[in-house]
């Protein structure tokens, strides 16, 4: 709570123009975790949804499957009780003879069709908002390997960097870091910005998934696929890999730290030269139109 209590303050303080603009990069390495993204013990329902499409996402569950789930099981449930009340052999000794009801087959082929035909327009709507990638302000390639991640920034969007992630180690914790999803290095985003995710992998089949985000596609050698989220909030948004991908499996978190633009374009300028290497800087990955990141 402390630490929580600090970061505010910070923030407060960062914006208020009482500290120098370049404290902001010691306050990704520094502040504390401001976890928003997480599983919490004994959590039943989904994570907090951040950004639009988990909004959809959880909206269509909560409002369109689970209503229509419970309305079909209580239906059952009721009919199978009238049944065994009805027509037990106590009150209803003589069967009836009764073989076909064209009222009743048509009604139990067409009432499903009903059904899935109300669930199928939202579920479409949402699939396309998925699929349709909006025009980008950040572009990052993300590569699954055994067992960790690689992630891309393009030079043409002020980065020309890449950096593996892998996870802390538990004796190497530190306050505010969570077991077996703090990493070393985290991915950083702007808030509020729409950022293009490529997705693709070294070795084997792994999955991309980071629940607050509303976001999993699997990462596939050989092939790039692509999604997309734009967080409504700063933060940090743990995920992991949802494929058996071999016996560290277990042990490749996702990470992403949400900020704001200035320390965001403030991190691209640090990271730079932390993750400065003799490869090729110039990885042009941006989507065509989408505007590159100024640095000062």
């Amino acid at each position: 709570m402390r630490l929580a209590s600090a970061a505010a303050r910070y923030s407060k303080y960062l914006r208020a123009g009482v500290f120098p603009a370049t404290f902001s990069l010691a306050s990704l390495a520094a502040a504390a975790a401001r976890a928003d993204g997480l599983p919490r013990p004994g959590q039943i329902t989904f994570e907090e949804a951040v950004t639009p499409i988990a909004h959809e996402m959880h909206f269509f569950h909560n409002w369109v499957l689970l209503p229509i789930i419970v309305g079909i099981t209580l239906f059952v449930f009721i009919l199978l009780a009238y049944v065994l009340i009805r027509f037990n052999e106590a009150k209803n000794p003589v069967a009836a003879q009764t073989t076909h009801n064209s009222t009743l087959e048509v009604a139990w082929t067409v009432l499903p069709v009903m059904i899935l035909v109300i669930i199928a327009i939202p579920s479409f709507r949402l699939l396309t908002h998925q699929l349709v990638v909006p025009t980008s302000d950040v572009t990052v390639k993300v590569t699954g390997k055994q067992w960790f991640w690689t992630y891309d920034y393009p030079k043409d969007q002020g980065g020309g960097f890449s950096f593996d992630s892998y996870l802390i180690p538990e004796s190497d914790l530190k306050p505010g870091d969570i077991r077996q999803l703090s990493v070393d290095n985290e991915a950083v985003v702007p808030v509020g910005k729409v950022v293009h995710v490529l997705v693709t992998a070294a070795d084997v089949i792994h999955s991309f998934t980071v629940p607050s985000f509303g976001i999993r596609i699997d990462a596939v050698p050989g092939r790039l696929n692509e999604t997309w989220f734009k967080a409504e909030r700063e933060g940090i948004y743990y995920g992991q890999c949802s494929k058996l991908c071999g016996k560290d499996h277990a042990f490749m978190p996702i990470a992403f730290r949400v900020v704001s633009p200035e320390q965001y374009s403030a991190w691209l300028a640090s990271a730079a030269k932390k993750f400065a290497s003799g490869g090729p800087e110039s990885l042009r990955l941006a989507t065509a139109g989408a505007p590159s990141a100024e640095l000062h």
